[in-house]
């Protein structure tokens, strides 16, 4: 499925569509991978999926830290958003020191995964593959497979 979105509102509503339709996938975390060049809208997305999942900390880039997790409120299907950011990263086996394969097992997790491309070899398939791609100003296609 393809969307398009013309604004930042409409990427926002976008995204908010997106976390309200999120389900568990299977017995261990939900793993959704964003692809896409750098300002595409990666983060941008993670941030409004988060603040539609109530989270009302600060959201942002975890590029040098690589891994942060926040903590749901209220009673949904997941406990924890965990978002990685892999851009600085160069294979599968990098994402070890994350703990990346515990946090894999447990259903509580949702994880927002962005480069995967940089990690593939250690990946399973995501629940969901996101790609985002900049038109013009603030206009975006985002592809869901």
């Amino acid at each position: 499925m393809e969307k398009s979105v013309q604004n930042l509102m409409e990427f926002e509503a976008e995204a908010e569509r997106f976390a309200g339709a999120l389900t568990k996938q299977g017995e261990g975390a939900t793993l959704v991978t964003l692809s896409g060049e750098l300002g595409a809208g990666k983060t941008s997305f993670v941030k409004a999926v988060a603040r539609a999942l109530g989270i009302e900390e600060i959201v942002n880039s975890p590029t040098f830290v690589l891994e942060k997790i926040y903590l749901l409120p209220g009673d949904q299907p997941f406990k924890r958003l965990v978002h990685i950011d892999t851009y600085r990263l160069s294979k599968g086996s990098d994402l070890a020191p994350l703990g990346f394969d515990e946090l894999m097992r447990d259903a509580g997790n949702l994880i927002l995964l962005e480069w995967p491309e940089k990690v593939a070899d250690a990946l399973p398939v995501p629940a969901t593959r996101i790609f985002f791609t900049a038109l013009s100003n603030d206009a975006r296609m985002i592809s869901y497979a």
